[in-house]
């Protein structure tokens, strides 16, 4: 169990944490939430002990061990599955002293050691999560001085997750991964057998992987119970009432006043008027929450072109005469909403820089719409703005005679009020830095608009004015991002990008989850012609139907008994201090019902697709 006991830390002076307390029982998942710069980062390091308390305690069981990504994995010649059995510090010294251990009684010890930590299956769950974060098995036997920083970073994350600590705290883990790692990621943490608090932004993995959302604001703690979207209708509930509460005090107080005001000198309501004075000291403040920044993306609205904008008919691309992609025939119109899905290295950021101009096809016919404009943004456009500039810079570079005032108006459009405007690129946050990027992006009202992983570094209110912005948008859009939310509530068309080809994504996203978590793989089709299979009986079909619907029921009846253990978990009563045994019963039932039920769903698919394929 972690205890944060009436806590307080400042910066420069300046109170960030203060009072503030809460307690995570073993074993709960939570999201850690609350504005940027209200101190989720501080807190994390004052729960590792690299920075002193100013007052409070924070208190673990002795000997729990705490765990978090690394900020950078060494470029060393190691290779990545042995970085990441290297994690897991007692496995590595116990395999060790195997070797060398003399004393019978000690070497008992260690093996029975060994084997209550699993460590013979050491390597293979190394490999599954470095298999599920996107690494090949060939990879995994490569150096990780071979990979970038960000490829690292995942190596990292697969060290800790393989490392199993008593309190893993991750930061922000989705903004180096991709969808199909991230998907991966939530379904892993679903099931971690340890307490996680995880700093998210991304809306689908607060929603799908943790029980609680700790949210931090005005300096204190509130640990409320589900996941963010009971958390969020909560809040909204509890805002509204105390805004209703501080408006009727606010009349109640105006009555008063009002009376004090007209009768305080008259000699016969004196005494009237100093008891209503007296009242109004006695009254305690109720304050109107304080309503949240609206976050706005303005986009400019580009004029309407003959359809298609974009028509590929037989384009291969790739680099240095090498493609990557194959026979590609597609079309995009200027009302498109479009999304790529695929895992990394297929060919998504390829097929964007193609139809962002950026690549020319190796061969194949492209065809642009004459006056056609594209606006690009891709990750690495943040290191390309300028430190030493500020964003009025920028702008002024890219619109030389335009009126400052109007440059400061266009900057304040997408948040990035006076101050940020004069404040150098270098001391922007991340947030910032990515509203910069997609304001330069977007600022010439591109008929086209190409965003590859535009939410990292943005938090869940600028994510939402996002999708509201690109709704209103009138051109057409290529998303390429691992937040689910933002892809389900923009995307009307898929694209999969797989075995060098492009082609129409037929289901949903919940179907392409449903997909990559399943062991099963899809049928897909194929060039080369399959032997064709025997055709199934009539009898085979019936038998294979009455599965598909045992399947189904099962799943229908492990829902039901999810959403009620669910509503049962969300009571506060259960957690009070006399029913912590009975809490930690249900959350055990719980943990089951979700195995069970993520069982059920991949037996339902696989009885699904035998039986498409009997039925074919």
């Amino acid at each position: 169990m972690l205890k944060i006991e009436d806590i307080s830390y400042s910066v420069e002076g300046r109170p960030l944490i203060e009072g503030a307390s809460a307690t995570i029982p073993y074993g709960h998942k939570v999201g850690l939430v609350g504005r940027n710069g209200t101190g989720k980062t501080t807190l994390f390091r004052l729960i590792r002990g690299e920075l002193t308390l100013e007052g409070g305690r924070i208190s673990l069981p002795s000997r729990a061990r705490i765990g978090g990504v690394a900020q950078e994995v060494p470029g060393s010649a190691v290779s990545l599955i042995d970085t990441v059995l290297a994690a897991d510090t007692e496995r590595a010294d116990l395999l060790a002293e195997a070797e060398t251990a003399m004393d019978p009684s000690r070497i008992s010890d260690v093996q029975t050691r060994l084997a209550d930590i699993d460590a013979w299956s050491g390597e293979a769950r190394a490999a599954s999560i470095l298999k599920g974060l996107g690494f090949t098995h060939e990879e995994q036997l490569q150096p990780c001085s071979a990979f970038s920083g960000g490829w690292r970073m995942r190596v990292a994350l697969a060290a800790v997750l393989f490392s199993q600590p008593d309190l893993l705290l991750l930061d922000e883990p989705t903004n180096y991964l991709d969808l199909e790692g991230a998907l991966w990621l939530e379904s892993y943490l679903a099931r971690y057998p340890h307490t996680v608090i995880v700093i998210s932004h991304d809306r689908e993995l607060l929603n799908r992987a943790v029980g609680s959302i700790l949210h931090l604001e005005n300096r204190t703690l509130t640990l409320y119970q589900g996941n963010y979207d009971t958390f969020a209708r909560t809040r909204a509930e509890q805002r509204a009432v105390l805004a209703a509460e501080a408006k009727k005090q606010d009349a109640r107080r105006a009555h008063l006043q009002s009376f004090v005001d007209r009768f305080r000198a008259k000699a016969t309501k004196a005494r009237q008027a100093q008891s209503r004075v007296k009242m109004l000291e006695k009254m305690t403040p109720i304050a109107a929450p304080e309503e949240m920044a609206r976050r706005v993306f303005t986009f400019p609205e580009p004029k309407e072109l003959s359809p298609p904008i974009i028509n590929l008919e037989g384009v291969a691309v790739g680099y240095d005469g090498v493609p990557v992609l194959k026979r590609i025939n597609a079309r995009i119109d200027q009302d498109d909403r479009i999304a790529l899905l695929g895992r990394n290295g297929e060919g998504k950021s390829t097929l964007s820089k193609l139809l962002a101009g950026k690549l020319k096809p190796i061969e194949g016919r492209l065809h642009r719409a004459g006056k056609l404009r594209i606006g690009y943004f891709a990750q690495h456009q943040l290191d390309e703005l300028r430190p030493e500039e500020t964003p009025l810079q920028h702008m002024l570079r890219a619109f030389p005679g335009e009126a400052p005032t109007k440059l400061r108006a266009r900057l304040a459009g997408f948040g990035l009020g006076a101050e940020q405007a004069q404040t150098d690129v270098a001391r922007l946050s991340g947030g910032q830095k990515a509203r910069l990027s997609l304001l330069l992006a977007t600022i010439h009202a591109p008929h086209l608009l190409i965003l590859d992983e535009p939410t990292n570094h943005l938090d869940i209110e600028s994510r939402e004015a996002l999708v509201e912005a690109l709704t209103a948008y009138s051109g057409a859009v290529i998303l390429v991002s691992h937040d689910m939310h933002l892809l389900s509530l923009v995307a009307d068309r898929l694209w999969l990008v797989k075995d060098g080809q492009v082609a129409p994504y037929e289901e949903d996203l919940d179907a392409y989850r449903r997909m990559l978590l399943s062991s099963d793989k899809p049928a897909t089709k194929s060039d080369a012609k399959p032997a064709t299979p025997k055709k199934a009986s009539r009898d085979e079909v019936l038998a294979l139907r009455a599965e598909v619907r045992k399947c189904e029921a099962r799943v229908e009846k492990l829902e039901e008994m999810r959403v009620k253990l669910a509503d049962k978990l969300a009571d506060p009563a259960l957690y009070e201090p006399a029913k912590i045994g009975e809490m930690e019963v249900w959350q055990k039932k719980y943990a089951e019902v979700m195995d069970g039920l993520d069982r059920a769903e991949a037996l339902w698919l696989a009885a699904q697709d035998k039986l498409e394929k009997a039925e074919a």
